[in-house]
């Protein structure tokens, strides 16, 4: 497969983590619970604690909408800490996907790429919760596909056959789309096993540890890696000034 990034006409996007900063998200929305209970675990610690209760819930509760899921996961934090929290506290963490932030170069970087491609979603997200997120992202999406549309959640492979075969339709082929995301184990892993092109945008090159996503099963061969999504973009425009391969790391 070539590795020049101006060959590909479509991005396909995980949203949270690599669009949207959910650990930040997540730690400030989780505050409150912890105050409750008298704690202050690491912020790795908090964001690791949130990553197994997700990842189970998810394979447990594929078709829970997302919002009802992060519902369900403060909860079981909530129990774990020994916490006795209303229903309308865990409804509120629930809710708050809508207000976790933006990475500060995800939407001079979008604006940037629509220009130069289809910029495509494919998110474990319910459909109300991402058009909140969306506004922040201020981006008109040629697609949008989330795991309340399919029925799954990321790593779950139907995600991404969805995504090839709704991107089918349209007449766009695999070897012409680029999965653009930060979770190796949510996406990158996914993506490899059906044959897709990926570039990881490493939003925690300067962390410890896997913060909010569970570590990936094995070690994976992605296609480009960049620190931020502004770095993909300088390596685009390199790309398209050089007419050949970009500098990657």
């Amino acid at each position: 497969m070539t590795a020049d990034l101006s060959n590909f006409k479509v991005l396909s996007f995980d949203c949270y983590g690599t669009l949207i900063d959910w650990e930040t998200g997540i730690r400030t929305a989780l505050q409150p619970l912890l105050e409750e209970a008298g704690v202050s675990p690491s912020r790795d610690a908090l964001l690791e604690m949130f990553a197994k209760h997700e990842s189970a819930q998810q394979a447990a509760t594929p078709d829970l909408p997302y919002s009802d899921l992060l519902t369900k996961i403060h909860r079981q934090i909530a129990d774990l800490l020994s916490v006795d929290m209303s229903d309308a506290a865990h409804r509120r963490f629930g809710a708050s996907v809508a207000d976790w932030p933006v990475f500060p170069d995800t939407v001079p970087s979008l604006e940037y790429l629509q220009n130069h491609y289809k910029l495509v979603i494919l998110s474990n997200i319910d459909n109300a919760s991402f058009v909140g997120s969306n506004r922040r992202l201020r981006i008109r999406f040629d697609a949008i596909y989330t795991a309340q549309d399919i029925g799954s959640y990321k790593p779950s492979q139907r995600s991404f056959d969805f995504l090839l075969a709704q991107l089918a339709t349209q007449g766009i082929e695999k070897n012409n789309i680029l999965h653009v995301a930060q979770s190796l184990f949510h996406d990158h892993a996914p993506a490899k096993s059906v044959g897709m092109a990926s570039a990881w945008i490493d939003r925690r090159h300067d962390k410890n540890g896997w913060g909010a996503t569970p570590p990936p099963a094995a070690e994976i061969a992605v296609d480009f890696r960049f620190d931020s999504l502004a770095d993909f973009v300088v390596a685009h425009r390199q790309s398209l000034a050089a007419g050949s391969e970009p500098s990657v790391k």
